[in-house]
């Protein structure tokens, strides 16, 4: 997951390839309360492992659910259905509404004492049709802040079930699937659910209504205006459950390969783990996507997409019953022959932020007209490539809004996209961008490298990989792979001096890099090799194999291959000069010897090493003499290189000063 201030996401241009979706969060919440609600133990599989199903999770084990987890699996041991071990609690729900709607519910009906809240956002989401519901049974509910808001407090009270239950169906479909899985836990007699308006989203009932039945209740439906849960209704574990992927987040993917050209040797992209038969009301999202002109195949746990109609065709569309998924339409939008109308979606303006006010503003960030009615959105693209904008896409913590505009790095005028706060797609899909990433190519031109260069000791790898850490990128510590040369042909007997040999073990390094560990594969297994190449004697090794032009030569296309979406940090002594000579940034380093000799001398003696600054600073300036002397790639900064003297300078401010050169290369 990206946690980072923002994401660059350069052009793109191609995708291919397989990805494997996360679990539902719609299915995952409401089976983990189901199980926790009933008798029996229950084994959930592919659980989505998310912001929002970490917060039912932690609600059920504070309310006395046992939960063991093992991966993406989940045994919960259900309650029983009609007592909790803990009469009190207070509970946070962070910004699932999937958890706090139904949990209110359950717990009205149950008795205790309880508090729910959320963060900011939540205390923002409507839930006073739900506790109006609520109160007719003779739950009591208080408001803790604004009336019609949470936070709540729950407190017993005394349950008349004999008067059918009205509850309204044009805010969210969220309020009657709370109803329908907390009533059959007092279901001593039939009770009746009468849905007041129209009911939106009924996709969503529908899920509600296929996992009731997997547990046990078979709620009787009259349209979607009356629904019966039956006398002597208890809930029964179905011992085993598997989560299917999550359809919204499959919106994502069959937009990509609707909007990108297939990569070489690909059939577009192939999503793992939903198809067209899925419960989830979601994965019509293809047939609006087959609308705007996208070649869709589906088998029955997998789809197939692919580029058909280009540009895409525009539609007028209501989307009432994909309302996650229709988000991503207005993206796609950005790529059609005309404007687009996306109808009947005035529950936007209550989800995680008010998305219909979000996507129009971001969109008309990115160069499009849009114009914003109380429950449509018309979107018109840019009308040539030109009148592409460069945009910082604000997220509003809103994981749908980071992963739609995403898509957005396709445009036509080949810019980049930022997106601020990448990290909110945790909340259903937390490895969202490195799944994307896996499946989409740029011009190797268009991946942007940050060029880290200087002497030895004068703290390249600490800057590289903390730049790196900051902006989300690939870091590549070069130094090392020399270290590994050096190391691998000590090992093999060879001598640093015969650059011909030694080259050959650098053409075929089986070198893998994990955090800041580096691993050498041997015969039947890796061997963790960090420790060994960083002592000074595999410092000088590495020196002496660098100095040959065989070496040199062979390292290149391996250290050119790190050069991978998002972007790469490179450190060296000739990434800006030879390895990434086109870099948009290359950094040179200039500490002297003096301050470098005194930043080691500190390390040296914490390790309980003896020595002396003099030692250190003769040996750092023959190091320099001989790699700035050599005639493969002199030490050296390239010409456009910005110098930094970071001899009184901390490590966090010069991180700064690199942040700062970093932006001003950038469009935004």
């Amino acid at each position: 997951m990206y946690d980072i201030e923002y994401l660059d996401i350069p052009p793109l241009t191609q995708a291919g390839g397989t990805v494997r979706l996360p679990g539902s969060k719609s299915i995952s919440n409401r089976v983990l309360l189901l199980a926790a609600l009933s008798h029996g133990q229950t084994t959930v599989h592919d659980l989505l492992a998310s912001d929002d199903t970490a917060v039912m999770l932690t609600a059920l084990e504070q309310l006395g659910c046992t939960v063991v987890q093992n991966g993406n699996t989940a045994v919960i041991s259900g309650l029983g259905g009609s007592q909790l071990a803990q009469q009190k609690a207070t509970l946070f729900m962070g910004n699932a509404g999937t958890a706090m709607r139904p949990l209110t519910a359950a717990l009205a009906l149950l008795g205790g004492e309880f508090e729910l809240s959320g963060v900011p956002r939540m205390h923002e989401r409507p839930i006073g049709d739900l506790v109006d519901a609520l109160r007719q049974l003779g739950c009591v509910i208080d408001y803790l802040g604004n009336e019609g808001f949470p936070p709540l407090r729950l407190r017993p009270g005394v349950l008349k079930l004999d008067q059918p239950i009205r509850v309204r169906g044009d805010v969210s479909s969220q309020f009657l699937t709370a109803l329908l899985m907390a009533l059959p836990l007092v279901a001593d007699q039939a009770i009746r659910i009468e849905v007041v308006g129209e009911l939106i989203s009924r996709p969503y009932i529908e899920i509600t209504l296929n996992l009731l039945k997997r547990f046990g209740i078979q709620v009787e439906r009259e349209g979607w205006q009356r629904f019966t849960i039956p006398a002597g209704s208890q809930y029964q574990s179905p011992g085993e459950i598997h989560i299917e992927a999550d359809a919204s987040s499959a919106s994502y993917f069959i937009a990509l390969g609707a909007i990108a050209a297939s990569a070489e040797g690909q059939n577009g992209i192939k999503i793992m783990g939903v198809g067209a038969n899925s419960i989830q009301g979601d994965i019509r999202f293809i047939e609006a996507a087959r609308l705007m002109g996208a070649q869709i195949d589906s088998a029955p746990n997998s789809l197939q997409i692919s580029r058909g109609a280009w540009p895409l065709k525009a539609i007028d569309l209501d989307c009432n019953h994909i309302p996650d998924a229709a988000m991503t339409l207005a993206v796609m939008a950005l790529y059609a022959d005309g404007t687009s109308v996306l109808r009947n979606i005035a529950s936007w303006r209550v989800k995680e932020t008010d998305r219909i006010a979000a996507m129009a503003c971001e969109l008309q960030k990115l160069g499009a007209t849009v114009e914003e009615g109380a429950d449509y959105l018309k979107i018109t693209p840019p009308a040539q490539a030109d009148a592409w904008k460069p945009a910082v896409i604000h997220t509003y913590d809103d994981h749908r809004i980071a992963m739609c505009f995403s898509l957005a790095a396709f445009n036509p005028a080949e810019l980049p996209v930022r997106i601020l706060d990448p990290k909110c797609v945790a909340k259903t899909f937390p490895d969202y961008f490195e799944a994307l990433f896996s499946v989409t190519e740029a011009q190797i031109d268009q991946i942007p490298v940050i060029c880290v260069d200087g002497p030895t000791a004068s703290g390249k790898g600490t800057l590289a990989a903390l730049t790196a850490h900051h902006l989300g990128y690939h870091y590549l510590d070069s130094g090392a792979l020399y270290r590994l040369t050096a190391f691998a042909a000590s090992r093999a007997g060879l001598s640093l001096d015969d650059g011909e040999a030694v080259a050959q073990i650098a053409r075929d390094l089986p070198v893998r890099f994990k955090g800041d560990r580096i691993f050498l594969a041997a015969k039947e297994a890796e061997e963790d090799v960090s420790e060994a190449i960083r002592t000074e004697a595999a410092g000088m090794a590495a020196s002496r194999v660098s100095a040959h032009p065989q070496v040199r030569n062979a390292l290149l296309d391996l250290q050119r291959s790190f050069r991978q979406l998002p972007g790469l940090v490179a450190d060296g002594r000739d990434m800006g000069t030879v390895v990434f000579p086109d870099a948009p940034l290359k950094i040179y380093l200039t500490a002297s010897a003096l301050h470098r000799a005194e930043r080691r001398y500190k390390q040296l003696i914490s390790k309980g090493n003896t020595t002396t600054i003099a030692a250190i600073q003769q040996a750092l300036e023959a190091r320099d003499q001989r790699d700035m002397s050599r005639k493969a790639a002199p030490l050296k900064p390239a010409e456009d290189a910005k110098l930094l003297d970071n001899s009184d300078l901390t490590i966090e401010e010069s991180l700064d000063q690199v942040i700062d050169w970093w932006q001003g290369t950038r469009p935004f």
